[in-house]
């Protein structure tokens, strides 16, 4: 087979139609090899002899889609210098855009001998590892394009590739677990039904499982463990063809832009499956150590570890930022995602040694005409020295805000002195956002996420049981901020299992009437359970998959409920923080733009701020007092809002304010169950809120046309009290 020159550009292996660029960065090599491999593993070498700025490539015509590669590099093999070049080691290319096989583990993919990591072990690993895949780049997408959902229409669902439909019934068996069936017909149905208006999935970046889980008869099942930046992974596809992940991922994100939904992916930039200095050699460990991780400066035998797996990425090195940069622009222009939620974000930052936020990488991201126009979701800290950086991202970006979660865990769980902390975050976290000019939706808000309890068990355990994971339950989150309200998992008990859904229906309604971006995890509007298991990255069964079987029908469809309340009014979503000036628009008194309520009615004092008793708050919101335009230039104007929070474990009856707020109101949503009425609720009148409860009440216009009430028929929180459903059209039924 003839080698032509070919091209340096671009990187990795790229079909014309007619043959195969190949193409690879090593400024450590002496010689590199490509290998092609036939069905069986027969493997045919051409040395590649063009080098151009250290890219050694070159063109054969006659390679089609679906052939099999691998590169050997020949070089210095200096563990003690950071060198670690051996070409019988077998390297995946890091921009192969499809990979087959599995790594099987054993010391052939080692470079060293065990026992002694400075030697060096010549086995060859071509039979145990993973091998690239040349793919067929063309795609029919069908008039495809990104929704652009603006950020404060945004509502995210965070989800696992396979968890999410493994055990669901309704999706034909052969889809189950697959990119197929997120975007199967009932899925898509669920995500619009529950308001979904961005799927975020966790790692589908081409992973391996790790061999110390391998010896636990364990998994990789979260997939932070990465080695291919452009391959989606293999196990996500719904059958084994060479490349067919990369036609199955596409016609993912076309099925969910045809429904709204974007596509955001969780991306792990920070740290590769290769480990630490005892780890594999698989790709960039072999193919250029140096330029691909950070070492110790003093010690380069040892890598830099700000992410807790062995190694960090070098950031500071310009060909592995150009790794990164040419992976983001491949996943929004030729797999059409819609935005990037970065895995440990801080560590992406250290071009030295200290996060900064001015870093090349930031610089690159800025000035990218493709990148910075999606949407950018950083994960704020590493676990470096000063690497909690919630807040300190750079304008462009939003932010998993953890901030968020602590507080609202602990304000419904009672904890004293919360009532000042937890009114920034209900009202957008300011206080981390505003001074460096970003709006409410800097803030990705969460109750929970993949790491840690899922709702249903934050609210049944107060102790982590991760016994399954092999670890003598050592690992995990021990501070979780739970409660079990007085039974440690399942019970019979039906007064602890109401409070347990009035808690979690609390949790989902702060979430969703709070400034910023919504965030759900998967199975939480469900009722999923992990059975106390708060780090279940390692199971990949029944532990962690979705038991569609087992949903909790009435929480789904109040989550579907609360977030159409969200979705039919700005106030909930404003696009610029509260600044308590008085707003009038016609008749009546000026009023703020928000105002918080005490029990008995009046402005909060500060004395109510700083007891450290408080549990209970009213906060008014102006729907007059939002500050933004629609598309045709009108200021933005909605019903005026009171909602009333109690996180006592008493009842507390609120007096609702005086009539220059408004002369009625009506109840829209009750956690506990028993408030929502389509009566009138006139000023100054007093109101019980049950406890550990939530009242929503919106300004009372009078009877509708249609002689419905209240759209509260259609927001009742489901707790077995009593209530008559009523469908109203463009909502749930409840």
């Amino acid at each position: 087979m003839t080698v032509w020159p070919g091209s340096a550009y671009p990187l990795g292996a790229t079909y014309d139609g007619n043959g195969t660029n190949f193409a690879v960065f090593s400024e450590s090599a002496h010689k590199v090899e490509l290998c092609l491999f036939d069905d069986d593993r027969n493997e045919t070498r051409f040395e590649l002899t063009e080098v151009d700025a250290f890219v050694w490539h070159g063109y054969l015509p006659q390679v089609q889609p679906g052939q099999r590669y691998g590169y050997r590099v020949h070089g210095e093999y200096d563990p003690v210098n950071g060198e670690r070049s051996n070409p019988n080691k077998l390297l995946l290319d890091p921009y192969a855009k499809a990979t087959t096989g599995v790594i099987k583990w054993g010391s052939s993919v080692f470079s060293y001998n065990f026992g002694d990591p400075l030697s060096r072990n010549d086995e060859d690993s071509a039979q145990d590892t993973m091998l690239g895949v040349v793919i067929n780049p063309y795609f029919d997408w069908a008039g495809d394009r990104h929704p652009r959902t603006p950020y404060s229409d945004t509502f995210i669902y965070e989800a696992h590739v396979k968890g999410l439909t493994k055990l669901h019934p309704g999706i034909p068996e052969d889809q189950r677990g697959s990119y197929g069936g997120v975007a199967h017909p009932l899925m898509i149905e669920h995500f619009q039904k529950l308001g979904v208006t961005a799927v975020e999935l966790m790692p589908v970046h081409q992973f391996i499982n790790d061999s110390a889980l391998a010896d636990k008869g364990l998994s990789n099942y979260w997939g932070y463990n990465t080695i291919g930046f452009f391959a989606p992974h293999s196990g996500y596809a719904s059958n084994g063809e060479l490349g067919q992940q990369v036609q199955e991922f596409k016609g993912m994100v076309r099925s969910l832009h045809d429904a709204g939904i974007e596509v955001i992916l969780d991306v792990v930039y920070n740290h590769t499956a290769e480990g630490n200095h005892l780890g594999p050699t698989l790709s960039m460990r072999g193919i250029d150590d140096k330029a691909y991780y950070r070492h110790v400066d003093d010690s380069p035998e040892y890598y830099m570890d700000y992410t807790g797996t062995g190694n960090s990425l070098n950031v500071g090195h310009p060909h592995s930022l150009q790794l990164i940069m040419d992976s983001l622009r491949y996943w929004v222009t030729e797999m059409h995602v819609d935005g990037f939620r970065f895995d440990l974000a801080s560590t992406l930052a250290r071009e030295f040694y200290d996060v900064d936020k001015l870093s090349t990488f930031f610089e690159l991201v800025q000035q990218d005409p493709i990148v910075s126009q999606v949407k950018l979701i950083a994960e704020p800290w590493d676990v470096g020295p000063g690497g909690y950086q919630v807040g300190n991202f750079p304008p462009q970006w939003t932010e998993w805000n953890g901030k968020y979660r602590d507080t609202v865990r602990d304000f419904w769980k009672g904890e004293p002195s919360t009532l000042g902390e937890f009114a920034e975050r209900l009202t957008g976290s300011a206080d981390l956002y505003e001074q460096s000019g970003r709006r409410p939706v800097a803030s990705i808000n969460f109750v929970t996420a993949h790491d840690g309890f899922t709702l249903a068990d934050l609210v049944s355990y107060n102790e982590k049981h991760n016994d399954a994971n092999g670890e003598d339950n050592n690992d995990g989150e021990s501070h979780n901020r739970s409660f079990n309200f007085g039974v440690e998992g399942p019970t019979d008990d039906p007064h602890v299992l109401e409070m347990r859904s009035r808690q979690q229906r609390n949790f989902l309604t702060t979430l969703l009437i709070s400034q910023g971006v919504p965030m759900l995890l998967h199975g939480d509007e469900l009722g999923r359970t992990q059975g106390g298991n708060n780090n279940g990255y390692a199971q990949d069964n029944e532990i962690s998959w979705i038991h569609w079987d087992k949903a909790d029908a009435p929480l789904m469809e109040f989550v579907a409920a609360i977030a159409h309340l969200r979705k039919d009014h700005p106030t909930f979503r404003r696009s610029r923080f509260f600044d308590g000036r008085p707003v009038r628009r016609g008749e009546g008194e000026p009023l703020p733009d928000i105002g918080w309520i005490a029990p008995d009615g009046n402005a909060m004092a500060p004395e109510d701020w700083d007891s450290g008793f408080g549990r209970s708050i009213g906060v008014f919101l102006n729907g007059d007092g939002i500050r933004g335009k629609d598309m045709r230039g009108e200021p933005i104007t909605d019903d005026h809002f009171l909602i009333l929070l109690n996180a006592h474990t008493d009842s507390v009856e609120f007096r609702l304010p005086e009539d220059e707020y408004a002369t009625a109101w009506e109840i829209v949503v009750d956690t506990a169950g028993a408030g929502v009425s389509t009566e009138p609720r006139m000023a100054g009148e007093a109101i019980t809120a049950q406890a550990v409860s939530a009242l929503i009440l919106r300004q009372y216009k009078g009877p509708e046309p249609d002689g419905d009430n209240s759209v509260a028929a259609s927001l009742i929180a489901m707790s077995g009290a009593a209530t008559t459903p009523i469908n109203t059209p463009g909502r749930p039924a409840v």
